[in-house]
């Protein structure tokens, strides 16, 4: 995968798909990335995880057609550092309120004279020193930035939010947002319904992509259709448990239980 491909392509407003890899596993995310989708996000924030798993995930998607994407646990630049010296493709920063905040998102990612990312030659991202000088000369080009919108504050700061050079993604988080919203779980309540509305025209405005996690294969097409174009569905972890859930239904029904 060229590191440039999940950027370019998403801000040109191609129809991506993912998923959430939060259990840890290098195997699973070997699998995911062989499936076709075009891109993971690991989880680093909610996920099980070690910042050593995430190494091997790495180099299990590594070669794939699927952009690695890591969900940092928070917007802190010792974690952007970890992320893209290991060799990520995009970062996913949680709960974004802020331009201002967003815009340190952005400097974290990049190196000097571009932003304020602190430079290691020999680091995985770099191919330990033999790609280094390309990705200093290029980072602010090539790393993906997603902006997790997942509050009532940044519903009300996200056209700043989106304006920031450097935030190539507005993404929503379902749950964190219609927490906070005091509205759990409801996603086809007015409220929630309006809030994506507003991402996604802010994103429009901005020239930006927008995004949102899905629950199951049918949310595709439904979030494509309301304006969506970066969108994962499910994780790991839970299409295991469903597939598991789903086999032992079908044990009862034919044991008549």
């Amino acid at each position: 995968m060229n590191e440039l491909a999940i950027r370019k392509r998403a801000l040109n407003g191609d129809k991506l798909l993912g998923t959430f890899l939060n259990t840890g596993s290098p195997l699973l995310a070997e699998i995911a990335s062989r499936s076709g989708m075009d891109w993971c996000q690991i989880d680093m924030e909610h996920g099980s995880g070690s910042w050593e798993a995430l190494t091997h995930q790495l180099m299990a998607i590594e070669g794939s057609p699927a952009a690695p994407v890591i969900r940092i646990p928070s917007n802190n630049p010792d974690y952007f550092k970890r992320a893209l010296d290991l060799g990520a493709h995009g970062i996913m920063i949680p709960n974004v309120n802020t331009a201002e905040e967003a815009q340190a998102a952005v400097s974290y990612s990049r190196y000097p004279p571009h932003g304020s990312r602190g430079v290691s030659i020999l680091n995985r991202g770099a191919q330990f020193g033999a790609k280094f000088m390309e990705r200093l000369e290029t980072s602010h080009e090539n790393v993906l930035i997603i902006a997790q919108i997942e509050s009532p504050t940044a519903l009300e700061n996200v056209n700043d939010i989106a304006d920031v050079d450097g935030v190539d993604v507005l993404f929503i988080g379902p749950m964190d947002l219609t927490v906070s919203l005091g509205i759990a779980r409801a996603f086809d309540h007015p409220d929630f319904i309006e809030a994506k509305r507003k991402v996604v025209d802010a994103a429009n405005k901005s020239g930006k992509a927008c995004g949102i996690l899905g629950f199951s294969p049918e949310d595709i097409a439904f979030h494509y259709d309301e304006g969506f174009n970066f969108i994962a569905v499910g994780s790991d972890g839970g299409m295991v448990a469903n597939g598991m859930k789903a086999l032992v239904t079908a044990n009862k029904t034919a044991r008549g239980d």
